[in-house]
């Protein structure tokens, strides 16, 4: 990793030029190069390598698979998403619960949209749903491979009403007191705004900033107007004020290293 800075420059990408990957149970788009979509030009901003934006139907979902070496933080946007590794960790993720994967020397685990819906602390299954699940997963080098395979998660969502830029997944030593979860990258902190009409945020300076538009409509100083899926890399330096004038959620990284220099 290096801490080289990037000519100061606003990138806008927009949501219907992301790659695509669509079958029967999954609707799925690439910010980054992934799976057979690849691009030379485009396969990460900053330290954050993959951010996908993702629809499973009922009854479905990612099956066993294996990951190594990577910080995985998943956001639910609608829906719940049943989680299951091989380190023996399980559980239900749902809007406003954060939740960090460290794959590290080797982890295997599978996420599905279960069809049932649970009775609170029963656990019991109560009724079938026919409702997707939307969630956005984001991956993130961490500072060294094979460490230990890790699992963390934490509810926020009253911290989200404030409306502000709440820090979500850090590594960042300014963010070790207030951050939901660790990240295992010292450079890079995920932050979620629930952004309240006519109400802007400032963005954190550094010197690569990753933007999305999770849900709504939102304008960045410098950039524009912004739509649902529309997402914007920045370079050189933050401090842009973002605003929405119906209210919009956005997933903004800050990141303080970049890879592929040095």
């Amino acid at each position: 990793m290096s801490t080289t800075l990037q000519t100061p420059h606003l990138d806008v990408r927009r949501a219907d030029d992301r790659f695509a990957t669509r079958i029967d149970w999954l609707d799925s788009k690439h910010s980054f190069s992934f799976g057979h979509h690849y691009d030379p030009d485009n396969t990460h901003h900053g330290v954050l390598m993959v951010s996908n934006d993702d629809i499973v139907t009922p009854g479905a979902g990612f099956d066993t698979h294996p990951h190594q070496d990577m910080e995985i933080v998943t956001w639910v946007l609608q829906g719940s998403l049943v989680h299951q590794d091989s380190e023996g960790h399980s559980g239900v993720v749902y809007p406003g619960l954060a939740q960090r994967m460290s794959a590290g020397t080797g982890i295997l685990h599978s996420e599905r949209n279960d069809s049932w819906r649970y009775a609170g602390a029963t656990g019991e299954h109560v009724a079938e749903h026919d409702n997707p699940v939307r969630f956005i997963q984001m991956w993130v080098l961490p500072d060294e491979a094979g460490i230990t395979p890790g699992y963390e998660q934490l509810e926020i969502d009253h911290e989200l009403l404030s409306g502000g830029l709440v820090p979500v997944a850090s590594g960042m030593k300014e963010h070790a007191d207030h951050a939901a979860i660790r990240i295992n990258n010292k450079y890079a902190s995920m932050h979620v705004a629930r952004l309240r009409p006519a109400r802007p945020v400032t963005l954190p300076d550094a010197p690569f900033l990753h933007v999305f538009v999770a849900r709504g409509e939102a304008v960045l100083e410098g950039a524009g107007a912004l739509a649902e899926g529309d997402a914007v890399r920045i370079g050189g330096g933050g401090g842009q004020r973002m605003v929405s004038e119906t209210g919009a959620e956005v997933i903004v990284w800050e990141m303080h290293a970049t890879v592929g220099q040095g």
